[in-house]
């Protein structure tokens, strides 16, 4: 599986992203996606996840201001991010499960206040 992740960028404080991640490779056997984002000098933490396009899980501190999406006709997986704080500020990246890990490279998201 490849993973390609697109649309971090510089945003102020209460402003909006939308992150994107193209997959590639044996979408068949993935059984989950999500983003994860590691911030300088932290470990990498899980932001949100799907499953059957439509189950859904998010990290505590993203909770109604972050939504996960999968259009999965065009194996594409989204991150629609709302209400951003100086604290979102990491690269994001996108992953993917099959019967192991796959990571796409990250995307840098600024959060500015």
């Amino acid at each position: 599986v490849q993973l390609q992740a697109s649309g971090g960028g510089l945003v102020q404080a209460g402003g909006s992203l939308r992150l994107s991640c193209a997959a590639s490779g044996t979408i068949s056997r993935i059984r989950v996606m999500g983003w994860y984002r590691q911030a300088p000098g932290k470990q990498r933490d899980v932001v949100a996840m799907i499953t059957g396009g439509t189950n859904t899980a998010y990290a505590d501190s993203v909770k109604g201001r972050f939504t996960i999406s999968r259009d999965s006709a065009n194996n594409i997986l989204y991150l629609q991010m709302n209400n951003l704080k100086p604290e979102d500020t990491a690269v994001y990246y996108c992953h993917a499960l099959t019967t192991r890990d796959f990571f796409g490279r990250g995307t840098l998201v600024t959060v500015s206040s």
